[in-house]
């Protein structure tokens, strides 16, 4: 990430480095997500030359891996499909990604990135050997296009497909404590909050109570998220999940073609899935750790060190 965050750096010339590069110590522009299509901070990759685009495109992937990092470029590559959608009235492109450094990756102190436009928001800090992978936010308008009745694309279908087969492992008692709403809400609950500070209630039916196969799909589903993030950050992450407190909760009709949502939850652990939008194909997904996203208490504790 050092290495390509300084490379990215080096191919950009004063305005653009001044657009993007800004101090760690800034809290209201680093701890940002915004997925909608909203002016945001940073400089675009149509501003940038092709080896620094290039340069922007391989920092993200020390960030995802490698399926993930297909996943995203899918979704880019959706920004002009949905212009196309919409009569090109919009101007979407798919060259409409920001980037923005915070730190200096060069050094030893904390730094970051983020890689954000329409429906991608991924942020990484870095505390000396530590990377701090949340969030990741991954979403996709349209969800599916499709010819004939067959999907065409549908950059997150695990996300979907999965969470399903996990409803129909449990069985009608184990969906009753689950579906906890009939209706999906318009949008993940976390939205663009820079924190999640009101802790959000676990909802739906705890892991411990659902059968062996219904607890595999539960894990194998927590895992999807997590595997977004290349191998040895993954394997970090899962390590740090309590899966005896693992709770998963389902809003709207179990039938496909409805708008759906579902929350997992556990300490220090939240993933929202919400297709709602266009009749239920527009799809939103996040990965976030409540107490550690952006680095968490990094800065309070630098701060503490430093005085």
């Amino acid at each position: 990430m050092r290495a390509a965050a300084a490379t990215l750096v080096g191919h950009l010339d004063d305005r653009q480095r001044a657009a993007s590069y800004h101090a760690f110590a800034d809290d209201t522009m680093r701890r940002w997500i915004e997925y909608r299509p909203r002016p945001r901070p940073g400089i675009s990759l149509a501003e940038l030359s092709v080896p620094a685009r290039k340069a922007a495109h391989r920092l993200l992937a020390t960030g995802l891996s490698p399926h993930a990092y297909a996943q995203a470029m899918t979704i880019v590559a959706l920004e002009e499909v949905l212009d196309r959608a919409e009569g090109w009235g919009r101007g979407r492109h798919s060259n409409d990604y920001w980037v923005n450094v915070f730190g200096d990756p060069d050094g030893d102190s904390r730094w970051g990135w983020r890689f954000e436009g329409h429906h991608i928001s991924v942020t990484m800090t870095v505390d000396g050997d530590r990377v701090y992978p949340t969030p990741v936010f991954l979403g996709a308008n349209p969800a599916t296009v499709s010819y004939a009745g067959h999907p065409v694309v549908r950059p997150l279908a695990l996300e979907e497909d999965l969470a399903r087969a996990l409803l129909d492992a449990m069985g009608p008692a184990g969906r009753t404590r689950a579906i906890t709403a009939d209706t999906a809400p318009a949008d993940i609950a976390s939205g663009q909050q820079p924190h999640v500070d009101a802790p959000l209630t676990p909802q739906g039916v705890p892991a411990h109570r659902l059968t062996p196969p219904a607890r595999d799909l539960l894990d194998r589903l927590v895992a999807v998220y997590l595997d977004r993030l290349p191998p040895e950050l993954a394997r970090q992450e899962a390590a740090r999940v309590d899966r005896r407190e693992l709770h998963f909760a389902w809003e709207g009709p179990a039938q496909p073609g409805f708008g759906h949502y579902y929350r997992i939850q556990a300490p220090d652990l939240l993933i929202e899935y919400d297709n709602r939008q266009n009749n239920a194909n527009h799809t939103h997904t996040v990965l976030r750790r409540p107490d550690s996203d952006f680095g968490g208490d990094v800065l309070t504790a630098h701060r503490a060190e430093s005085h």
